[in-house]
């Protein structure tokens, strides 16, 4: 594979209370043949996230159509496992609505947060949701104990395929406590309740990483391909890839990523939450730069 970058397509202004100094976890959904919204975690000036969303032309992607005026979906209620924000997981057409998933985040004492997976339907193709319920759908068990993140879900044959992050510690570096976390997968056979608590492990850290996750799973043909982020003691923040014939064991081959930092400018130090999409007009991988978003997102193109 070989990806052609297009630059730098969106950042934010800093004019809306909510959205003012990054954009996380972009994730492609087409709204029509003519029109790619990519939703997006906006941050505000505190760090917390709300989903809003960047329509862009399906034929040059560089082409802004329209930004969202106001969060698609807000914060939770006070006390509620998203009250303090949230990064967006997926999106799923499925039959007339949308359903994202996404990841609440929760302040609590003595770690630096909890973050677990909640659920919201768009009946109006994907121009308001509304929460499944304000508790999350997939809540913290035994072997998941501070994260379990639902980050890619695919229907096939009625069973709903998720690939999701799951925590368990803590790794201190310059004395800042970082999550650890790896990939597992699970079933469904609604994309709502999980018979299953503790998933089946994936692809997990290696070498000098510390955390593996945002796995974002694609079929190509009868291959399945995932692309993710970790992150080192060193802290290096890496997109990876890796291939499986049958969804559940991964070989990693970072090396054919085929798309990388650049040697400067805003996706010089990371280029992270890669999401591929297919169009009309091409196969895009849409992605965040610089601080996890903080300089915004861009888009690179399958030559």
């Amino acid at each position: 594979m070989e990806w052609i970058k297009k630059g730098l397509i969106f950042n934010l202004d800093g004019e809306s209370y909510w959205a003012k100094n990054t954009v996380l976890t972009p994730t492609p959904l087409l709204i029509s043949d003519k029109i790619i919204r990519i939703y997006a975690s906006f941050r505000d000036e505190i760090g917390r996230g709300r989903i809003g969303y960047i329509d862009v032309d399906a034929e040059n992607p560089s082409i802004i159509l329209k930004v969202s005026s106001k969060p698609v979906l807000d914060l939770g209620k006070e006390g509620t496992f998203d009250d303090n924000g949230m990064l967006l997981g997926d999106l799923l057409r499925d039959g007339d609505q949308i359903k994202m998933y996404y990841i609440g985040f929760q302040l609590v004492n003595n770690v630096k947060f909890l973050a677990y997976s909640g659920l919201a339907i768009s009946y109006d193709n994907g121009e308001s949701f509304k929460r499944y319920q304000d508790t999350p759908i997939m809540d913290r068990t035994q072997n998941a104990i501070y994260i379990r993140a639902i980050h890619s879900i695919m229907k096939e044959n009625d069973i709903y395929k998720i690939w999701y992050s799951v925590g368990n510690g803590w790794e201190i570096i310059d004395e800042k406590p970082y999550p650890q976390y790896d990939i597992r997968y699970t079933e469904s056979k609604d994309g709502i309740h999980f018979d299953d608590n503790t998933g089946i492990h994936c692809i997990g850290v290696q070498g000098n990483e510390y955390r593996i996750g945002r796995p974002r799973v694609i079929k190509n043909h009868e291959l399945y391909e995932m692309r993710y982020t970790f992150d080192t003691k060193d802290k290096e923040y890496i997109s990876g890839y890796a291939i499986s014939e049958n969804g559940i064991d991964w070989i990693r081959k970072d090396e054919s990523a085929g798309l990388f930092k650049s040697d400067n400018g805003w996706d010089s130090e990371m280029l992270c939450y890669p999401v591929e999409i297919e169009t009309n007009f091409g196969k895009y991988i849409f992605y965040s730069g610089n601080g996890m978003g903080f300089t915004g997102v861009g888009y690179a193109v399958l030559k």
